[in-house]
């Protein structure tokens, strides 16, 4: 038997995730209740299916923080789940760090250049 599972993380702005999300070829919706095991049920302000077709979500917590909830049983059989965190983790600490310098050092150009070593 499984259920939902809620687990904190450092993401705190639920806009900036559904556009990381999306960059990551996601399509988030907004709001909603996650669906876990029978009656398990948890209000959640963001979710996303998985291309494994499980869904995970995110909620807001009363430290303004988004706690990742999904059920743990079933998704801990995902490969890719680990892959997909750590990448979308990374794109919302760029983006926010772009946000945040933008707002810091405004008339400032930002430019990113991308190398990939093989």
């Amino acid at each position: 038997m499984s259920h939902l599972s809620i687990l904190p993380t450092v993401l705190r702005d639920a806009d900036l995730l559904a556009a990381s999300l999306q960059a990551l070829g996601l399509e988030p919706q907004s709001g909603g209740m996650l669906r876990g095991f029978a009656d398990d049920r948890r209000k959640v302000v963001l979710q996303v299916k998985l291309p494994e077709g499980h869904s995970i979500g995110w909620a807001r917590q009363a430290d303004g923080s988004l706690a990742l909830v999904g059920d743990l049983q079933r998704l801990s059989r995902s490969r890719s789940l680990q892959s997909l965190l750590g990448r979308l983790t990374r794109h919302y600490a760029a983006q926010q760090a772009l946000r945040d310098a933008a707002l810091d050092l405004q008339g400032a150009t930002v430019h990113i250049e991308s190398s990939l070593v093989v």
